[in-house]
């Protein structure tokens, strides 16, 4: 008997790994977090599974139902939105699991992240503009910040910035990054991504929280901070460079014929056409 522990993906059921929906499919107990999981997902149980919603219950009761299973010597799909690397609270029930002896497995899923910057059309690190992506959030009534984990800190470095959990004080996250950043650094704001309702923000530090509130968001959207958002103008990478000497294609490859296309250096406060044109 295992617990199975699975990241959901960000919403739209196909957004699942294929481990994960075969393990739901031979489970004959699932806990799901109803308020985010997707219902389509619970198509995929075996007839008969036991379907708990845990939304309303505390963690003892959760427990309780991991306890059962066990008893019964009955797997268990247990579902968690998004990946379950971060805000999952996945460690405090594992840390149980452990004491109690009861095994576990983990199965990743596909981050909200990774899925608000495919909404947005974007990679998160262009060369030489970022190399880094701070996964962070504000303080909530479920969990405080550490001290030292600052936003104004993270800015310092000029990642960027892929902020949960926060949209409900989305001017206070502005006016923090503004002074490091500068008002006019592009802002993505994803609501629900990959959901049938999704709807995308583009903006930059300035004008961003009066997008925000005009939109009525107040849950359910993650923020993406930085100048790769709308990188027009930088330089490629040498990865498929001709000329890169490589392990797969050594001596750097053929080169192309016909005129070679010359590209400017990196002009990080100058954001892209197409950014400024998807605003909105």
């Amino acid at each position: 008997m295992t617990i199975h522990f699975i990241g959901a993906g960000p919403g739209a059921a196909d957004l699942i790994t294929l481990r994960g929906r075969d393990l739901i499919a031979r489970c004959p107990v699932c806990l799901y977090a109803g308020s985010i999981v997707a219902p389509e997902i619970l198509a995929w149980c075996p007839p008969g599974v036991r379907l708990v919603d845990t939304a309303p219950l505390d963690l003892d009761a959760i427990l309780a139902e991991m306890r059962a299973a066990h008893a019964r010597g009955e797997d268990v799909a247990r579902l968690h939105s998004g990946d379950l690397s971060v805000y999952s609270a996945v460690a405090e029930q594992t840390r149980r699991l452990e004491a109690l002896g009861i095994p576990y497995t983990l199965t990743p899923g596909v981050p909200a992240f990774a899925t608000a910057a495919a909404a947005l059309g974007r990679e998160l690190t262009v060369p030489e503009v970022a190399q880094s992506v701070v996964l962070t959030r504000t303080s909530g009534r479920a969990s405080a910040m550490p001290a030292p984990e600052r936003l104004a800190l993270f800015a310092q470095t000029q990642a960027t910035l892929a902020i949960h959990l926060s949209i409900h004080v989305i001017a206070e996250v502005a006016a923090e990054l503004i002074p490091h950043y500068g008002p006019d650094c592009p802002v993505g704001v994803v609501y629900r991504a990959s959901w049938p309702d999704e709807r995308v923000l583009r903006g930059t530090l300035a004008d961003i929280a009066e997008q925000v509130a005009a939109a009525r968001f107040e849950r359910t959207a993650l923020i993406l901070v930085g100048r790769a958002l709308a990188a027009g103008d930088f330089r490629e990478s040498a990865l498929y460079s001709a000329g890169y000497d490589r392990r797969f294609r050594p001596g750097g490859g053929t080169r192309v014929l016909g005129d070679e296309v010359q590209l400017s250096p990196v002009r990080r406060g100058n954001p892209s056409p197409e950014w400024e044109r998807g605003r909105g």
